[in-house]
């Protein structure tokens, strides 16, 4: 193994002067795989339809070719879900990313074609390894195993000739990755692709806990629960007792910031290592690559034209679309995405923040449909993180979940917000925590400041502490452990909360 670490760290190393080259030329890189896409795709269903054969220029791509979320797509989807092809993209489509994204019931299907396993999603691993290597060339991760959290994969039901398959986005990469990869990762396929999310966590703990695995890959909030049935398994009290060698955990999907606390305690490791990264089931967007900042470079030469909506213009029938080349510092917007695997201006969902232009790094801000706006207030999942950061922070306390979503005026009600949070060690002081929390908030986001000010418009938030594993049992409730799902951070309604507050009370 120690051979196959020098071999395999010089490789990935090797990959760092093309990263360097589209951080110099970013717009020339986009605008020729913008290009590409657009002659690749003309004789799809899709490209005649638009005159992809016509488009000389991004002028003419941007006034011909619609933006469009799921819901407008899925027509295409559909009939390639049932075997059709040439439809989106030329190449055949036989991977779909199963993705729900949050606990709603209905789920989205994302065509993954061979083009966006080997360009994209593979690369973007390959990249990961090459920029970690690069910034700590002593690395030995390849002296042991690597844990990755898969989620399931299953037939295409919708195929009468049964020949695709559709999964967790994790699951996808899972099943296809090349020999040399899988000899350095753990636990075997079948255990790693179990859909019985419980029975698959017990089963890894047991294989996994005589491996030396040097690094770990997930979701950070499904990673905590693995990390603690593995130190109960054990008796022990901190993960190094049974991984000594472990040195880095690449994660993604949630926000890191509200965990730090609680993975330091699992993981008390000086030299351990965090690194994010931006993979969805749509593609890989970013990756960490400052020792000294969490922003992520985004990544240009994937196979992924990018443009970008405004925050304030979502709701816009005819919103402002800007390029690579008009976006600024500081602004959030909400991310369309052109791809090699047939979606074309398709909006994600994901909003972001630019925190450089040269090079491009962005930090993820949060969802188009999660936020809290019921009193102007525009309150995004970043501000959410960083204030229950702050609050833990300075209160003793360890984060487990938690969401929020609006108090509505009535009753002799003023309005507000209302939290409900899982501590995995609580505050030293409830009051304190509310009123931190709701500073920070103040401090962040301008808009809630104003409403927030003599309780005009917004009294101080009301947090409900729930019980540990009331998150967890409230997913598992709903059918929706492991694998993408998440807990929705914020909500514009009352959905969520009401679900939770009628969980606790009667779950």
């Amino acid at each position: 193994m120690e051979l196959l670490n020098s071999i395999l760290s010089w490789v990935m190393k090797k990959r760092i002067h093309q990263i360097e080259l589209f951080k110099k030329y970013p717009h020339e890189v986009q605008n020729e795989l913008l290009e590409d896409l657009i002659k690749k795709s003309a004789k799809t269903e899709y490209g005649k339809k638009y005159g992809f054969g016509t488009i000389e220029n991004y002028d003419h791509f941007k006034n011909k070719v619609p933006i469009v979320n799921y819901e407008g797509l899925y027509p295409y989807i559909e009939r390639l879900m049932k075997g059709e092809q040439n439809i989106l993209w030329p190449s055949e489509i036989r991977w779909f990313a199963k993705s729900s994204g949050t606990t709603n019931a209905r789920s989205k299907f994302i065509p993954v074609s061979q083009e966006a396993l080997d360009d994209c999603h593979y690369k973007g691993g390959k990249d990961l390894l090459s920029i970690y290597f690069n910034n700590y060339p002593e690395a030995k991760m390849f002296s042991g195993k690597g844990l990755v959290i898969g989620g399931s994969h299953q037939l295409n039901q919708f195929d009468k000739n049964s020949n695709s398959y559709y999964g967790d986005v994790s699951a996808v990469l899972l099943k296809n990755l090349p020999w040399w990869a899988q000899m350095v990762r753990t636990p075997s396929l079948d255990i790693a692709l179990m859909d019985e999310w419980e029975e698959k966590i017990d089963r890894m703990v047991e294989i996994t806990s005589n491996e030396n695995v040097t690094n770990i890959s997930g979701v950070p909030t499904w990673m905590i629960v693995l990390i603690e049935k593995m130190l109960e398994r054990n008796n022990a009290s901190n993960i190094l007792e049974i991984w000594p060698n472990l040195e880095v955990f690449f994660h993604g999907a949630v926000s890191f910031t509200p965990y730090e606390e609680l993975f330091k305690k699992l993981i008390p490791s000086p030299t351990m290592r965090y690194m994010e990264t931006y993979n969805a089931s749509e593609g890989f967007f970013g990756i960490q690559d400052q020792t000294d900042s969490k922003d992520m470079l985004l990544m240009l030469d994937y196979g992924i034209f990018y443009e970008f909506i405004p925050f304030n213009e979502l709701d816009s029938d005819n919103p402002t679309i800007l390029t690579l080349e008009e976006v600024e510092v500081g602004k959030n917007y909400a991310i369309l995405i052109t791809t090699n695997a047939g979606l074309w201006r398709y909006k994600i969902g994901d909003t972001v923040t630019f925190t450089s232009v040269d090079p491009f790094r962005i930090r993820i801000s949060g969802r188009t449909k999660h936020f809290i706006n019921a009193f102007g207030e525009e309150l995004i999942i970043e501000n959410a993180e960083m204030a229950i950061a702050e609050a833990c922070k300075k209160t003793d306390a360890t984060i487990d979940n938690f969401t929020a979503g609006p108090m509505y005026i009535g009753d002799g009600n003023k309005g507000g917000h209302e939290w409900i949070i899982e501590f995995t060690r609580v505050p030293n002081d409830m009051d304190r925590f509310t009123k931190l929390l709701d500073e920070k908030l103040r401090e962040v986001n301008s808009d809630y400041d104003a409403k927030r000010y003599k309780d005009i418009a917004l009294q101080e938030p009301i947090v409900h502490v729930v019980p540990q594993h009331t998150f967890y049992n409230w997913m598992k409730s709903k059918g929706k452990l492991g694998g993408q799902h998440k807990v929705p951070r914020l909500a514009n309604n009352r959905e969520y909360i009401d679900q939770l507050i009628a969980f606790k009370t009667y779950g």
